[in-house]
């Protein structure tokens, strides 16, 4: 980026400070009118309060400390006699660190499918790339800027060896969560998506093709946001940049690049030695699939080791397979888009 462009992007960052949040006091959350979470618990659904699950010291300090940052936040309350009530789950983040989520199984299980649809990953990307200038947004605890519904606040209650509380935003975890943010997400960027802004959930990207039309798409991003009171996370957003990962790829305009992250799982992951782990490295490999030259016929030993995993499991046809994908992920190919008008030749 030119001195001048990244002046321009500065300017316009600064004159739109609002936007961003650098603290949860900072975030108002978005108006109950415009997006709320609710539940819709099938009638017939028996309520479950869980049991208090056993946890070491050194966890439960760890529980006590997140909740205490989710009462200052404003984002959970003390509840009593709910009827609803699941347990907290402590998992292990990189770096040593530790994550405290909710185990809805039982909730989820008594709620409907919300089929609101999620966007092509594979089209989205594809519009993406080929651009001149992108920028990379995230919210600010995105899930959480939207309410819960009054009404299902309590039916979202948990226990803690500290006490019962309930959330009073939208919680991880929850079966249609998902859900409702990308129908908050398509109704905030609505007249900008398909020509500067593509929303996958929380994955948020502007695009064009000049520097010039990137500050005028930016400010009407940016519009937006403050008509809908929506927070950005500056610490995690990227502006003005010619390349990024987004759903998994690397997108630039010169095409769309295999993220090494996904090659190097997929370089390091030895033979599977059951049905599980072999479903697993398959799952690596679909996500590789347009990278790979005949990926169907080159994963057909695959499907065919799953069928049969209780017999013969993997197989030397398989291995084989497994060192020509890997070969050909040491040098993927980079995808590019069709130029429009020109001839498209299958082979």
């Amino acid at each position: 980026m030119t001195q001048e462009e990244t002046q321009s992007i500065q300017n316009i960052l600064r004159s739109n400070h609002d936007i961003f949040a650098w603290t949860h006091s900072d975030m108002k959350g978005i108006h109950p009118s415009i997006a709320s979470h609710k539940l819709n618990v099938f009638p017939a659904a028996r309520p479950i309060r869980q049991k208090i699950r056993r946890f070491h010291p050194d966890r439960q300090r760890v529980i006590q400390d997140e909740i205490n940052k989710l009462l200052e936040a404003g984002f959970i309350r003390e509840v009593s006699y709910p009827d609803w009530l699941a347990n907290v789950v402590v998992v292990p983040k990189k770096e040593g660190k530790w994550r405290v989520c909710v185990d809805y199984t039982n909730l989820n299980n008594a709620c409907p499918k919300d089929s609101f649809p999620l966007p092509r990953i594979d089209q989205i990307v594809d519009s993406t790339s080929g651009q001149g200038m992108l920028s990379f947004l995230d919210a600010f605890s995105g899930y959480h800027q939207i309410p819960m519904s009054p009404d299902d606040e309590e039916k979202t209650a948990f226990i803690t060896p500290h006490g019962l509380y309930c959330y009073k935003v939208m919680p991880f975890g929850l079966k249609n969560a998902g859900a409702t943010y990308q129908r908050l997400m398509t109704k905030i960027f609505k007249p900008l998506i398909g020509r500067s802004v593509e929303v996958y959930i929380d994955d948020i990207v502007v695009k064009s093709k000049t520097r010039e039309q990137h500050i005028l798409h930016l400010q009407e991003v940016f519009y937006l946001l403050r008509k809908y009171d929506m927070k950005l996370n500056p610490s995690k957003c990227a502006f003005g940049v010619s390349a990024g990962k987004f759903l998994g790829f690397m997108v630039s305009q010169r095409g769309i690049e295999v993220s090494p992250d996904q090659v190097k799982a997929v370089m390091e992951t030895p033979p599977p030695r059951n049905k599980k782990e072999l479903q697993r490295l398959t799952g690596k490999l679909v996500a590789l699939g347009r990278f790979i030259a005949r990926f169907t016929d080159e994963l057909r030993p695959f499907f065919l080791a799953i069928r049969k995993a209780g017999t013969q499991g993997w197989t030397d046809n398989c291995q084989n397979a497994l060192e020509r994908i890997k070969h050909c992920l040491m040098h993927p190919p980079i995808l590019s888009s069709p130029i429009p008008k020109e001839k498209l030749y299958m082979y």
